[in-house]
């Protein structure tokens, strides 16, 4: 079985590290990303299984991340995860979904959920 090659962004540091520490303790190849921007960065310089992107960032935001991604390679798989913006009350999952993210997950999340879904969309 071939190790799977994961990309984390989240602007929220604490989040990011939570989110590798997890892949990682799950036996996959975690990558992270501090901005949208590096991701796409790492993500051109070498393709990854799949793609954990947060939707409220400074600079390139989720949205932006996922079209330009999905416009280069239309292939890649996408989980957004969002916590409804900077004050809570903004829900973009669904426009992500429409933008072609493979599945969604709401902030905050049990570690269960979150390699739950992520098995999903690998096996996909």
């Amino acid at each position: 079985m071939t190790i799977k090659r994961i990309i984390v962004t989240d602007d929220d540091e604490l989040v990011r590290e939570a989110i590798f520490d997890e892949l990682r303790l799950a036996g996959y190849e975690a990558i992270k990303a501090r901005s949208g921007e590096e991701l796409l960065s790492a993500y051109r310089a070498q393709a990854f299984d799949l793609v954990l992107c947060d939707l409220f960032m400074p600079g390139k935001d989720g949205l932006q991340i996922i079209r330009e991604l999905l416009k280069d390679f239309p292939k890649a798989k996408i989980i957004a995860m969002s916590g409804g913006g900077f004050d809570g009350t903004l829900n973009l999952l669904r426009a992500a979904q429409l933008l072609g993210a493979k599945d969604i997950l709401p902030k905050p999340f049990k570690r269960e959920k979150l390699l739950q879904l992520v098995e999903r969309v690998l096996a996909e």
